[in-house]
């Protein structure tokens, strides 16, 4: 999808960030669009820098709620930018009800998360975390493992995220089932999931979260799996109903989790999931290896570059579902 080219002088482009910029923003956008001027804004400040604005790049997507608490003020935005891949915090009705186009990052953060579920796994089968507590504690303590080949995985979210995990896992010698909202080649139909549980060693969530995925892990699917089973999210945190994650581990109806998303960001405090033995919680971290930051960057100067010559975008997203149709750029 393009949108009309954006040529003239005060053609504005808003940053909504925390912190944690790259140095060379400026420049990149500079050398994508000539002319155009960039303001930056924390998540107070954007009511009063959205009017007269015609693109936003949404830096923290942890903040892109504030993008709703200023829809008001949005009188010339066209086009919407997110430095991740998910955009449910973008997706409301009067955005979805507007001209104004989305766009996400999906591609950038692909390898990084598939090699992190595969470290997830290999830290299950090989119990690396009682290896590194037992090293602490300098107690020498001999015990068996797991292997991974053989083992049986089970993929949610069809996207290129999920497809890349499934590969990597297929790679090292596993089984894996791919499901994604509609059953295609080599991918089951969501609602195919409750019955693909049963002999499921892992379960890994991947998917976008939107009104059918929220809560998709809850107690009555973890009942479904084996007492042996792990469950991984990387997706999104509200995929998961923590308390019932919580509940599975107590009682020994789930082997362990590693959750990397959580419902509210940072993990409180007093959250049992930290102290839950067979949990391993990382901060929200899976798709952020070295040079994350410049890989944004430069999908963001590229697009930036078409929308300012009216060229399709890469990365359109499909308001009324919440991600890229396989179709898009």
């Amino acid at each position: 999808m393009s949108v009309p080219p954006a040529q003239s002088p005060d053609s504005r482009l808003v940053v909504l960030h925390s912190a944690d910029l790259p140095p060379d923003l400026d420049e990149r956008v500079a050398a994508a669009a000539p002319n155009a001027r960039i303001c930056y804004a924390t998540a107070p400040e954007l009511p009063d820098f959205l009017p007269g604005a015609d693109a936003l790049l949404v830096w923290d997507f942890t903040i892109g709620d504030a993008v709703r608490a200023s829809w008001s003020a949005a009188d010339r935005l066209r086009w919407v930018h997110t430095a991740s891949a998910g955009v449910d915090r973008l997706i409301f009705d009067e955005m979805v009800a507007s001209d104004v186009v989305i766009t996400n990052s999906r591609g950038v953060f692909d390898t990084a998360m598939a090699e992190y579920v595969l470290g997830l796994v290999l830290a299950f089968a090989k119990d690396l975390p009682r290896t590194l507590r037992l090293q602490e504690r300098r107690d020498w303590r001999h015990r068996e493992t797991e292997t991974i080949s053989g083992r049986t995985a089970v993929v949610v979210g069809g996207g290129p995220i999920g497809a890349a995990i499934a590969a990597l896992l297929v790679a090292v010698g596993m089984r894996v089932r791919l499901v994604g909202r509609r059953a295609r080649s080599g991918v089951h139909a969501a609602e195919e999931l409750p019955g693909l549980l049963g002999d499921t060693d892992y379960l890994v969530l991947a998917a976008p979260l939107t009104e059918q995925t929220r809560g998709m892990a809850n107690a009555a699917t973890l009942d479904l799996l084996p007492p042996h089973a792990r469950l991984i999210n990387v997706g999104r945190g509200a995929l998961v109903v923590e308390d019932d994650v919580v509940a599975a581990l107590r009682a020994g109806r789930l082997a362990g989790a590693a959750l990397d998303v959580f419902a509210a960001e940072p993990l409180p405090a007093d959250s049992p999931l930290w102290t839950l033995p067979g949990m391993i919680v990382s901060p929200h971290m899976s798709g952020d290896a070295v040079g994350w930051r410049e890989s944004l960057v430069g999908l963001f100067t590229d697009n930036l570059a078409r929308y300012r010559a009216g060229q399709p975008l890469r990365n359109v997203v499909d308001k009324t579902h919440g991600y890229v149709n396989s179709g898009s750029l």
